[in-house]
């Protein structure tokens, strides 16, 4: 009574996972890893640059929120 499986499915799917894990790792070969020093300046520069726009935010909110009271007032 249960589900029946086609003949040769589940081995045609067993054949489909394993080549996509041998593509998965052929393509990983290829990739050109960043060097520790290299991540570093880029994380610096992030950082960086995150705090940089969270001030210009917080500038922005302070202005917009001072406008918004004496409109409001």
């Amino acid at each position: 009574m249960g589900v029946q499986i086609p003949p040769g499915l589940l081995e045609c799917m067993i054949k489909k996972i394993r080549d996509y894990f041998r593509n998965v790792a052929s393509e990983l070969k290829k990739v050109t890893w960043a060097r520790p020093r290299e991540l570093f300046q880029t994380t610096l520069v992030v950082i960086m640059l995150s705090i940089i726009v969270s001030f210009f935010i917080m500038i922005c909110d302070l202005i917009f929120s001072n406008v918004l009271r004496l409109i409001l007032r």
